[in-house]
């Protein structure tokens, strides 16, 4: 899998528990802005395939906050409860080009990575769920 996203752009972060509790994850603008041109209170539409393949469609919000600047929120309920996401878990968003006769919006490839503990070292694993 590694391969086939090298030379791609991505973006990625560890979940907070705040964002597990809610569903919700939040990225910095200047995280996402190579891939998306800001608009403040703008909802924006992301079609996202797992790394088993199924599609899932997240909602995201452009915001601007003056103590924290600009930031972006992606809803994803469903796919966080069925995943069962945890605090610390990474969550790696790789775009990947728009077939002819897709939706306009962005198209991305989501990998979910967990620590675990193995005989004394920590070891990151790609979740399969």
């Amino acid at each position: 899998m590694e391969n086939q996203e090298q030379g791609r752009q991505s973006f990625s972060k560890h979940l907070t528990q705040s964002e597990v509790k809610d569903r919700i994850i939040f990225f910095s603008y200047t995280d996402v802005a190579p891939f998306f041109e800001f608009q403040e209170g703008r909802l924006f539409f992301m079609d996202v395939t797992d790394n088993l393949g199924k599609a899932w469609t997240f909602i995201g919000t452009f915001y601007a906050n003056p103590e924290v600047g600009k930031y972006v929120s992606i809803k994803w309920p469903q796919f966080s409860s069925e995943k069962g996401l945890k605090a610390n878990d990474e969550v790696i968003f790789t775009e990947r080009p728009r077939r002819e006769g897709e939706a306009p919006w962005k198209k991305f490839n989501v990998i979910i990575k967990r620590k675990i503990r193995l005989f004394g070292q920590d070891i990151w694993g790609e979740l399969k769920v």
